[in-house]
C-alpha cells in the first residue's frame, strides 16, 4: 500500500520560513510528478508548486520567487522551502504524487493527509 506523509507545518510570523517534507512510502515502482497544493479557508485546493522526475519545476504566481520545490528521487521525497511567508499563505498544504506502484503498469494519483500552515501578521 502506497501512502504520502507530510510534515513540517506550523505557526509562524509573517516574514519567517518553513520547510515542508513529503515522503512516499510503500511498494513504489516509479514516481512521476510530485507537487504541493494549498487549500486556504473557504477556497478550493490549488496547485502552488510541482516538480517532474526530470526536475522541471513550475510555480503559481502567488509563490514564485519565495517558494522552492525540490525532490529526492532515490527516497521518493519532495520538499517545499517557503520563505517570506505572508498571512495569505495560510492554509492546509497537501502533497500530491502521480506514481506507479510496484508490479503495476498504470500510474495513479495519491494525496497526503495535509499539514496546516498558519502565518500571523
Amino acid at each position: 500500500q502506497v501512502q504520502l506523509v507530510e510534515s513540517g507545518g506550523g505557526l509562524v510570523q509573517a516574514g519567517e520560513s518553513l520547510r515542508l517534507t513529503c515522503v512516499a512510502s510503500g511498494s513504489i515502482g516509479r514516481v512521476a510528478t510530485m507537487a504541493w497544493y494549498r487549500q486556504a479557508p473557504g477556497k478550493p485546493r490549488e496547485e502552488i508548486a510541482a516538480i517532474t522526475r526530470g526536475l522541471t519545476t513550475r510555480y503559481d504566481d502567488s509563490v514564485r520567487g519565495r517558494f522552492t520545490v525540490s525532490r529526492d528521487n532515490t527516497n521518493h521525497t519532495v520538499y517545499l522551502q517557503m520563505n517570506s511567508l505572508q498571512p495569505e499563505d495560510t492554509g492546509v498544504y497537501y502533497c500530491y504524487s502521480n506514481l506507479r506502484a510496484e508490479g503495476y503498469s498504470n500510474y495513479v494519483d495519491y494525496w497526503g493527509q495535509g499539514t496546516q500552515v498558519t502565518v500571523s501578521s
